[in-house]
């Protein structure tokens, strides 16, 4: 019996050495990725370039071989070169350093894969939707698959630190009148919490549907199927003493959506389709 078991335990731990290889080697590129050359640790530009701390996301900010991609990252690009404002990039993993660093001024914007809440507006000033997304449950495939909320009752998920999809989940457990456990991640993204569920490290882990959509073809065997609400605006967020900032980002935004190729063309890109709400 032990002996049939092995060369199934050989190959998951395969994938798991693999995906665990590659978690690391983006949190060593990450490291060196626009890092001041002067100085180890991170300080605001000054003048008028804009730091802006940006999730390293297959949506919203990435690398591949010596190009950079991402629909915020190429949104921010295009409103840098329209209206000649500098921008300086600050790839992070985390969400929770991100919101730090917004806290403390070492950035001017946060731009992740952060839904805007009630609660979240008396810390933070909001800009207009940038484009719409949904968190759903990742798990894997098989038998022991769930399909509805309700048979989350009593089990545990996963999330990164600092995210609203607490609050989400809070919120579940009372529609649902039983507990839903949360563990909070402190040291992954998003994407490593969906390349622990594909390895088998954990069961369940809540993300944005569009990293599950974009990480799918590389985690075939996930199941994104569970929403765990509804669909949500993705705004970018700054200081919450900084209007004037977030007035100019609503403004540059606005300006671009007039080039409607342009701003349709990026959406067709990296969603498949269009937001008709926001294109207008």
């Amino acid at each position: 019996m032990m002996r049939q078991q092995h060369p199934a335990k050989r190959g998951q731990m395969m994938l798991y050495l693999v995906l665990l290889a590659v978690v690391v080697a983006c949190m060593v590129a990450l490291s060196l990725c626009d890092r001041p050359k002067d100085s180890p640790s991170e300080r605001p530009s000054g003048g008028d370039t804009l730091d802006i701390a940006i999730e390293y996301s297959p949506v919203t900010y990435y690398t591949y071989d010596d190009t950079l991609g991402g629909y915020n990252y190429d949104l921010l690009r295009l409103m840098s070169d329209s209206t000649g404002c500098p921008m300086k990039f600050h790839p992070v993993v985390t969400l929770e350093k991100a919101l730090a660093g917004l806290d403390d001024g070492r950035y001017d914007v946060v731009v992740a894969q952060f839904p805007m809440t009630a609660g979240d507006t008396a810390r933070f000033a909001f800009t207009q939707p940038i484009y719409i997304d949904q968190q759903v449950l990742v798990q894997r495939r098989g038998s022991n698959a769930i399909h509805s909320q309700l048979d989350l009752a009593g089990d545990t998920v996963w999330v990164v630190k600092g995210s609203p999809m607490i609050e989400r989940i809070a919120s579940l457990s009372r529609e649902i009148g039983d507990t839903i456990y949360v563990h909070v991640d402190e040291l992954y993204g998003p994407e490593q919490l969906m390349m622990m569920v594909s390895a088998g490290e954990i069961r369940y882990a809540v993300v944005n549907r569009s990293i599950a959509r974009a990480m799918a073809p590389r985690l075939g065997n996930l199941d994104r199927s569970v929403a765990i609400s509804l669909s949500q605006f993705q705004s970018w967020m700054v200081a919450k003493n900084r209007q004037s900032l977030c007035d100019s980002l609503n403004l540059w935004h606005n300006q671009l959506k007039r080039d409607t190729a342009v701003y349709l063309g990026l959406q067709r890109r990296y969603f498949g389709g269009t937001f008709p709400t926001l294109a207008r």
